[in-house]
Order: C-alpha cells, then sequence, then structure tokens
C-alpha cells in the first residue's frame, strides 16, 4: 500500500513527470521515442530500509533512448530536487539495483496526514474517482424459504462492505435482493406448510420426502391457521387464509412470512437493500420467453432429444447447456440470464454477484447467454465474487444444527450467541436489549469479513465472546475507545478543546513510533481505492488490526498527557487523528465504533 497522502502522490508524479521531460528534452529524444513515455507510477518498496516511494521509470525509458539505466535515474533524480516544489516533499534520493529511484519523505510530508483527517474527518480516505458510474451489487439473495443462514450472513457482510468501499470511490451503488420465489422450492415449502398444519412432523408417516424441518414451519402453519396477517418490507399484507386445501394460498402466506423474518434477519445485521427484485416477475413481465426468444433469433441454439440448446462452448463453456428441458419448463441459467438484461437496461454498466462458491458453474452460462444476446454487454460481465463455508465452533465444538432452523446455523443465532445472549433468551429477539445485538452484530460483520472470500471461514463463538486482545474486533474498538478515554481527561485535566485542533503545529512529532502510526494513517485513502479496484472489502479488516497494533506500540510507548503543553498537544492531535480513521474504517464495514468498553 502506498503511504502517502493522495494529495501528495500527484504532487511528486507531477514533479517526477516534469524532471522526465527535462532530462528527455536535454537527451534532444525524438517524437518517435518520447510519445509513448510510461506514465509515472510510485511503488512502495520492498523493505522499509529502501525509502518510502520507489520509481522505476529510468528502466522504463533506458530501451527506447538507448541509455543507461542508473545513469538515466540519477539525471531524473536531479531534475527533480532541482525544482523548488520537491524540498518540502523529498528529504532525500537514492539509485538502487539497476536503476530503481528510491525516496525518503519529508517529515513535513509524513506529518501532514495528521492535519489532513483532523481536517477532513470522516471524509478522509473518500476519492471521486467513480463519480457519475452507477455499479449494483446484488447480494444475499436467499430463497424465501426459510432463516438466512450462515453463507447469507457472509454474503451480507461481504456485500455491504463493498457496497460501502465502492461508494467510498464516488460511485453510485445499488443494493438488490433477487429473491427467487418461483420454482421446486416454493413448492416443497408450500407441501411442509401444509404437512404441518395437518398435524404431522418430520419423521411421521405422513411427513413428506422433501419437506424443510425446521421448527419454523410449524409456526408459519399456526399463523396461517389462526389468519395472522404478514407482509415483507416491499411486499402486500398477506393474511393467512385457514383454508388447509388451499396449496396457493399457503404458498403465498409462507412466502410473505418468511420474506418478513429474512427482513428482520438483515434488520439485526444492520444491511439494507435499494431494491427486491422477485424472480416471478421475469415470467410474469415475459422477460423469460422474450429472452429466449431472443436467443433463438441469434441463431445460436439447437433442438436435441426434445430439449432446446444454446451454444454456450461459443463464449468459452466446457459444454453446450440446455434452456428449456423436453417437459416445457426452464433450466435455472434461463431465468439467470433474463434477470442480467434488466440489470443492463436499468443502466449498470458494472454489476457484481455476490455468491456462494457452489454458484461458480453458473458464471460462464449466465455470461455465454449475455454474450449470445449480442446487445453490447461487454464479455466480462457481471463481476463474480464467490465465497466460501462458514464453520460455527461453540464451546470447542462444531455447531451444526439449531432449534430455529433445523439443519443449520442461522444469521440471527450466530449475532445472538456472539452478543452473549443468556440460555433462554435465544430465538426470543424481544427479551435482548440493543447492547447484546450491537456486540453480536459488530462480532459477526467484523470476523465474516476479516477473511478473502475464496477461503474457508471458522467462526469460533468463544472468541467473539472474549474481551482481550485476542478477539480482533475487541483489539480495534478497545483501541478507539481507548482514545476517547485519553481524550476525555485531556479535557478534564487540561481544559482541552478539539475545536482547537487544527491549528496545532505538529511538526513535534518525530519518534520512531509516531512516524510509524502517522505512515499507517496515511495509507488509509490508497487501502479503499485497492479494495475497490480488486473486490476485496477483507482488506478494511487488515487494515485496522494493523492500524490498531500500531496505536498500541505508540500510547504504550509514549506518555500522552504529559506536563509540556507542546508534546502533550501534539501526542493528542495524533491520537484524535487515528481515532478518526478507526472510526471511518470500522463504519466501512458495518460495525460500530464505541466511545466506552
Amino acid at each position: 500500500r502506498n503511504s502517502m497522502l493522495p494529495a501528495h502522490k500527484q504532487s511528486l508524479e507531477a514533479l517526477l513527470a516534469a524532471g522526465v521531460q527535462q532530462v528527455l528534452a536535454e537527451a534532444n529524444a525524438d517524437a518517435a521515442n518520447t510519445s509513448n513515455a510510461p506514465a509515472i507510477s510510485l511503488e512502495r518498496p520492498k523493505a522499509a530500509a529502501h525509502g518510502d516511494v520507489a520509481c522505476n521509470i529510468a528502466m522504463q525509458l533506458a530501451k527506447p533512448l538507448q541509455k543507461n539505466p542508473r545513469e538515466l535515474a540519477q539525471r531524473i533524480v536531479d531534475a527533480l530536487l532541482a525544482q523548488p516544489a520537491a524540498k518540502s516533499l523529498v528529504e532525500a534520493a537514492e539509485i538502487a539495483g539497476p536503476g530503481f529511484i528510491n525516496l525518503r519523505l519529508t517529515a513535513q510530508a509524513k506529518q501532514a496526514v495528521v492535519s489532513a483527517v483532523i481536517a477532513e474527518g470522516a471524509a478522509f480516505g473518500l476519492s471521486t474517482q467513480g463519480a457519475g458510474k452507477r455499479v449494483m451489487v446484488e447480494f444475499v439473495s436467499a430463497n424465501p424459504t426459510g432463516p438466512l443462514h450462515l453463507g447469507h450472513g457472509r454474503q451480507a457482510a461481504l456485500g455491504d462492505a463493498l457496497a460501502n468501499v465502492l461508494a467510498s470511490q464516488g460511485y453510485a451503488v445499488h443494493r438488490e435482493f433477487y429473491y427467487n420465489d418461483a420454482g421446486v422450492q416454493i413448492q416443497t415449502l408450500a407441501t411442509s406448510t401444509q404437512a404441518r398444519a395437518k398435524g404431522f412432523k418430520p419423521g411421521d408417516a405422513g411427513w413428506p420426502e422433501a419437506a424443510y424441518n425446521g421448527d419454523y414451519i410449524a409456526d408459519i402453519a399456526h399463523d396461517y391457521m389462526t389468519g395472522q396477517t404478514v407482509a415483507a418490507k416491499d411486499g402486500e399484507p398477506v393474511k393467512g387464509k385457514g383454508d388447509i386445501d388451499d396449496l396457493d394460498a399457503i404458498r403465498k402466506f409462507a412466502v410473505a412470512y418468511l420474506r418478513h423474518e429474512q427482513d428482520m434477519d438483515l434488520q439485526a445485521f444492520g444491511v439494507k437493500f435499494d431494491q427486491y427484485y422477485l424472480e416471478s416477475s421475469l415470467y410474469s413481465e415475459g422477460r423469460v420467453a422474450k429472452t429466449v426468444d431472443a436467443l433463438i433469433a441469434t441463431g445460436k441454439t439447437f433442438e436435441h432429444e426434445g430439449a432446446l440448446w444454446l451454444c454456450t462452448t461459443d463464449y468459452g463453456d466446457d459444454k453446450d447447456r440446455v434452456m428449456r428441458k423436453s417437459d416445457g419448463t426452464y433450466t435455472y441459467f434461463v431465468p439467470d440470464v433474463a434477470y442480467h438484461v434488466t440489470k443492463w437496461e436499468r443502466g449498470f454498466s458494472k454489476v457484481i454477484n455476490v455468491q456462494g462458491s457452489d454458484h461458480h458453474g453458473t458464471v460462464a452460462r449466465v455470461r455465454a447467454g449475455l454474450q449470445a444476446l449480442g446487445v453490447g454487454i461487454p464479455k466480462g460481465y457481471p463481476d463474480y465474487v464467490l465465497h466460501k463455508m462458514v464453520t460455527v465452533m461453540r464451546n470447542g465444538q462444531e455447531v451444526k444444527i439449531s432449534k430455529r432452523a433445523g439443519s443449520y446455523v442461522t444469521v440471527r443465532d450466530l449475532i445472538e450467541w456472539s452478543g452473549g445472549a443468556a440460555p433462554g433468551q435465544e430465538a426470543a429477539p424481544d427479551l435482548l436489549d440493543e447492547a447484546t445485538i450491537q456486540r453480536g452484530r459488530d462480532a459477526v460483520r467484523f470476523f465474516l469479513i476479516s477473511r478473502k472470500a475464496d477461503t474457508e471461514f471458522v467462526f469460533d463463538v468463544d472468541l467473539a465472546l472474549k474481551q482481550n486482545d485476542e478477539n480482533p474486533v475487541y483489539y480495534v474498538q478497545y483501541a478507539h475507545a481507548r482514545i476517547c478515554s485519553i481524550l476525555s481527561e485531556w479535557k478534564a485535566r487540561f481544559g482541552g478543546d478539539e475545536a482547537a485542533l487544527p491549528q496545532i503545529d505538529v511538526s513535534g512529532l518525530t519518534s520512531t513510533r509516531a512516524m510509524a502510526l502517522m505512515h499507517k494513517l496515511a495509507e488509509y485513502p490508497d487501502m479503499l481505492t485497492h479494495a475497490a479496484s480488486e473486490l476485496a472489502p477483507h482488506a478494511i479488516a487488515f487494515y485496522l488490526r494493523e492500524l490498531a497494533g500500531e496505536f498500541h506500540s505508540f500510547y504504550n510507548a509514549e506518555r500522552v498527557l504529559v506536563d509540556v503543553q507542546a508534546e502533550r498537544d501534539v501526542r493528542i492531535a495524533l491520537l484524535a487523528a487515528t481515532r478518526q480513521v478507526l472510526a471511518n474504517g470500522l463504519a466501512m464495514i458495518g460495525v460500530s465504533a464505541p466511545a466506552k468498553m
């Protein structure tokens, strides 16, 4: 990661570019040699001993100019340092290896981050590079057949953080949840609810072979038979009809009931969506049939054994795929293609789908279908972030079942357990105070974002409950709370005023620990930019742990509330900046920044 403030980075790139132009002019380089001169690229040296910034422009220019790269590098450095504006940024420069230019920044340039953070506050780290561009992040997209499971939880954490990171870069972000409310699972939900309404339970002779076995099915059946009314956030209220033989009425009620339950799960998780898109609408609006007709019209389909196939191998798939089965029903990727056409038509030129790795096979099929339509959709559309499984450990044992869902642990189970819910309070949110839910939500969101999406994750509930440095979310939040406590003491003992912090001269921050902390603070904007471009929100959790570590190292090495005001003030300013960046980063992943622990 680059540890320069964006404004300093731009200035240094411009100064180096001016130096390169001067060297080229002195070399009388003709237009053919310079017209394609590469852009200046600044990197962080692999070893801290090599300086703060590295640039390989001399090696890139050496061949077209037929010059020795080390000599060329020295001339570029001389031209750079001769510019007055470089004095406040560059303390020293050296040529390394075959022609790397290594630069050391001035203390003034490193200290500037403190004033920048205090001045920009919650906006520190934000960029406008995505301004004017619309991006959709589709995530969770659960079937409305049960409470949200751990995979949905990992998607919620990944998708929401990714949406926040993209918004931090100036993109107009749209969060979407696609409801698979058509198909065989919904029929199974209806027959399961009907069986419960008739008094059957799992294991009974009359229980369906394909069924949902969780206790929640009994709750749905009870509410349906007693005429309760349920509604999802974006749906019409549905009243239980009480007719045990009306399977369609049971289906409608069960879907509305579970969509409402999932709304509650998402609310506990702190995730909001801009739109819920129903798979059933693709059929009712004729979009699936229209997409199939359009694909047939392209000549990229063929009939075989009574089924309609799409030539997906023309677009990189390993074999051609069935679109419409011999019984007239569509395979699942057909509505997916129709759905993605709507995304394109709604103006989303960039779309990211966060899904489980079991959807890996869908990627090539959906992209092939979109390419075959020939409507101008780019080849890699949409982007996918595929995540692996989550395993839950509690009391040293793997947990695979819950009372709420039957065969799996739910998101709400995990939030309640991680918040420290006492036995008997589980599955009864009305018995839980907001602080318990908040603790659980913070732990779950931080933990589920703390690893790369494509790695399996073991969620240790016992670790989430620990209040020490072993627990990463506690470690980061405690750093924020400790700074809040120090600032409160500063105000009480010394009459400190945060409004005066922007005027403090921070040139006294020269110790090794202070420099390391400022270095880490300055990495934040570049870290966000990379997290957005690489669709890697886990980078934020990594960064926050590193920043908390640098803060604890600084605080353990240096007293802050010393008697000498000038020393006290600069250290308080550094801590205030650290508190702000910790809060900014935690907000980016949907985790609270408590003032007290």
